[in-house]
């Protein structure tokens, strides 16, 4: 029964990353890469949208430390 429950948190752990991934591509990265290309409307360049920007990769960075404490509860 360890191998299924194993299993089935690697399987949780893999899609709280997947998020975690999306959110930070989504909120940082797109964000980060059109005002490196001068976008004059870029969310970056505005204070306002910075703090945005940086909540959205502080819940990526959350989620990803939620998937690893969920591999915690993997059995030997």
């Amino acid at each position: 029964m360890s191998a299924v429950h194993n299993e089935q948190t690697k399987l949780l752990a893999t899609a709280l990353n997947n998020i975690a991934v999306a959110y930070v591509v989504i909120g940082f990265v797109t964000p980060m890469t059109a005002a490196s290309f001068g976008i004059a409307n870029a969310p970056i360049l505005q204070l306002d949208r910075a703090i945005f920007t940086v909540v959205w990769l502080c819940t990526g960075a959350a989620l990803h430390y939620g998937a690893r404490r969920c591999l915690r509860s993997l059995k030997p």
